[in-house]
């Protein structure tokens, strides 16, 4: 299917797939690895209703939980991978970053997750399904083909406050030998600056996080009291200040509010929304 995007910036840089009818977004940079099974939904080609039609993963979301379960099978399998070995966080806007291993498999579609507080993913086990979920927030991959590592991490303005892509790094690093130059990571989509109003406390959080030579490329002023903040530019410069290589680093030109036809998105809708999926898998030799 061809669906119409409003893009940002001068290239394309996420592409579109599909699969028995579910559309997806794919990273060519992640993809060339060789190593990862990845995805993003689209709020099309699932089964849930009303607010959260119709691909939605935000089971609190959601009037019948059972829709999200068959959502994330359908999905799952469009992207070839299995969802018995699906590993769903439990987001609270923390920088918590739990170590996935076998033992998780299923949590979050075939068996309870037993966790909270948990807005990052990180594994080393082939076939593992890694998902997250959005609906404006920034969704963060990281791929590590050294070590065989990947990441999945939720970064809002809080997260991206106290740097969740470094404590990622940081996390890969400590279990797995991960190095920073060598990882390929990508932005998801996510809202825009152009879209993303904040008060003067918010970008104050950003001024005292963060150095002011910074600043520019952070947050301009908008209405009386507001501010534009590109959390997009944001994360991607706590990536490369954490070790990231530029070429490494792909991020995203499409924002889920321009796009709230296509994608969830909370500021768009008022609240009344599902949420998105960011997908991320080791391929099984």
């Amino acid at each position: 299917m061809e669906l119409q995007w409003k893009r940002k910036g001068g290239r394309p840089v996420l592409e579109t797939r599909e699969n028995n009818g579910i559309p997806y977004l794919i990273f060519p940079g992640l993809e060339k690895t060789g190593m990862v099974i990845q995805g993003f939904s689209t709020r099309l080609g699932g089964v849930s209703t009303g607010d959260c039609g119709s691909m939605n993963f935000s089971a609190h979301l959601d009037s019948d939980p059972a829709n999200v379960k068959e959502n994330i099978r359908r999905f799952v399998t469009a992207i070839g991978a299995d969802p018995e070995k699906l590993v769903m966080s439990r987001q609270t806007h923390t920088t918590n970053v739990r170590v996935v291993t076998e033992k998780d498999l299923g949590k979050g579609y075939s068996r309870p997750i037993d966790y909270t507080d948990v807005d990052g993913l990180v594994t080393d086990v082939p076939g593992a399904v890694l998902l997250t979920s959005y609906a404006d927030c920034v969704p963060l991959y990281f791929v590590d083909p050294v070590h065989g590592v990947i990441g999945l991490s939720h970064s809002g303005w809080r997260g991206t406050v106290a740097r969740m892509g470094k404590v990622t790094l940081e996390v890969m690093a400590r279990e797995y030998g991960t190095r920073p130059e060598d990882v390929h990571a990508a932005i998801g989509p996510s809202i825009c600056q152009d879209c993303y109003e904040v008060s003067s406390d918010v970008v104050d959080a950003f001024r005292e996080a963060f150095d002011p030579r910074w600043y520019e490329s952070m947050f301009r002023p908008g209405a009386p009291g507001k501010y534009q903040l590109n959390l997009q530019n944001i994360n991607a410069i706590i990536l490369k200040e954490a070790g990231v290589l530029p070429e490494h680093l792909e991020v995203t030109d499409l924002c889920t509010c321009c796009n709230a036809g296509l994608l969830h998105s909370h500021r768009a809708t008022g609240g009344r929304r599902g949420g998105l999926g960011a997908f991320l898998a080791l391929k099984e030799q």
